[in-house]
């Protein structure tokens, strides 16, 4: 683990680099200490964004999200069919 301290942009909380997480977007490096303040920084991105490009993006994701299912649950028929 490194020496280096880092501070989460949500709570404030100072830990240590390697510990927490990281996430390169609109390049910038964005640090947070636990999910639930990764959670809390993207709850509030989204207020900010223009919301037809959000409501394409969620489409998007959405459908993203129903064809790994979709995928999964036929390699799951496939596996059952076999035996």
């Amino acid at each position: 683990m490194g020496d280096k301290k880092i501070m989460c942009l949500v709570c404030g909380r100072i830990f240590y680099e390697g510990q927490g997480i990281k996430i390169n977007i609109g390049g910038q490096e964005l640090v947070f200490h636990s999910k639930s303040c990764t959670i809390k920084f993207f709850k509030s991105l989204v207020l900010y964004l223009d919301q037809k490009n959000l409501g394409d993006a969620v489409k998007m994701t959405i459908k993203e999200f129903e064809d790994r299912i979709s995928e999964i649950r036929e390699k799951t028929k496939k596996k059952l069919e076999a035996l």
